[in-house]
């Protein structure tokens, strides 16, 4: 199955954690097709004292179930370092389920796609560079289209 994962930190050595990231979603059954270029994105609450993430996308391939593709990368988070005590805007690494090929998942622990990917341009952006023409599927809207219309004022820059 083609999925589509979201990557983010905002602690530390971010481009380092994000290769973590990636270097152990390899190490499972979890095979890397294209990786975005990371993104620089402004936190959703400059008040809470949060920096600025890393964001990036990845296309992978996998057998693994949604759910037990969800286990696996909070695995993945936990062997990496993130702390579920931590600040809540703070975190080394983080990892979402964006899509699981047109598969809708509605589960208290679980929703594919992301229930908030339609308004974060820090998700759509670095997506589209690597997937320019999917489509959400519940809406079968374009997500180039639902970009266009995302009210998310965050700013999205590339990372050098």
């Amino acid at each position: 199955m083609i999925v589509y994962l979201g990557l983010g930190s905002n602690m530390g050595d971010r481009m380092k954690y994000l290769e973590a990231a990636r270097n152990l979603l390899n190490a499972r059954e979890i095979e890397i097709l294209k990786t975005s270029r990371a993104y620089e994105t402004e936190p959703f609450s400059k008040e809470d004292g949060s920096t600025w993430f890393l964001n990036q996308a990845v296309e992978v391939r996998t057998d693994l179930s949604p759910q037990a593709l969800l286990k696996a990368t909070q695995e993945i988070e936990r062997h990496v370092g993130r702390d579920a005590a931590q600040h809540p805007g703070s975190r080394c690494i983080d990892i979402d389920i964006l899509l699981y090929g047109d598969l809708v998942v509605d589960l208290p622990e679980l929703q594919i796609p992301h229930a908030s990917l339609s308004q974060r341009r820090f998700a759509l952006v670095p997506l589209l560079e690597i997937a320019p023409v999917l489509k959400d599927p519940i809406s079968r809207e374009s997500f180039r289209s639902l970009l266009s219309r995302c009210k998310d004022g965050h700013k999205v820059i590339p990372f050098l």
